[in-house]
């Protein structure tokens, strides 16, 4: 009798917790959360890293989740959306988007909080062109990028309020 090879076990720090994930290590980050961790926030846009949509932090650095393994996070820290709103579910960011109604459907959201909430723990008051120029790579289909720029610029002035 054959026992079947188990998969290798890659070990991350995910949304504050240690966690370890059974699969291929050559599996995509995105799938490994999606499929096998269960957080379905992150979204498959393009599978080659050019939407954003995928976009999560990886030790506190904007990164897209479809191109790469789950090999490359071995040990490293990873935050998702549902990181985000579990450690802060009033945080101003998300109350901008609400507020300011900047998701029709809401696909390309997660990728642009990620990235959002990294260039805010940077640049604690980055100005206009700073967060165009940073949520650049992010593709918004539904035609609400203006909003959730102002919400962005809502959020950051916010955070910068009460950093002071």
């Amino acid at each position: 009798m054959s026992v079947a090879p188990t998969e290798p076990e890659t070990r991350l720090r995910l949304n504050g917790r240690d966690v370890s994930v059974t699969a291929d290590p050559q599996m995509p980050l995105l799938y490994a959360l999606r499929d096998v961790l269960g957080l379905r926030a992150t979204r498959f846009g393009c599978g080659e890293g050019s939407c954003g949509a995928c976009t999560v932090l990886m030790d506190g650095k904007p990164i897209t989740s479809c191109d790469l393994p789950l090999s490359a996070v071995a040990g490293r820290a990873i935050e998702t959306v549902e990181g985000l709103h579990a450690a802060q579910p009033n945080h101003p960011l998300l109350a901008a988007l609400v507020d300011l109604q900047a998701a029709q459907c809401g696909y390309c959201l997660p990728g642009i909080i990620a990235t959002a909430r990294s260039l805010c723990a940077r640049r604690p008051a980055p100005d206009g062109p700073e967060i165009r120029s940073a949520l650049s790579g992010h593709l918004c289909r539904c035609g609400t990028h203006v909003r959730i720029l102002n919400a962005v610029e809502r959020a950051v002035a916010a955070c910068a309020e009460s950093a002071s």
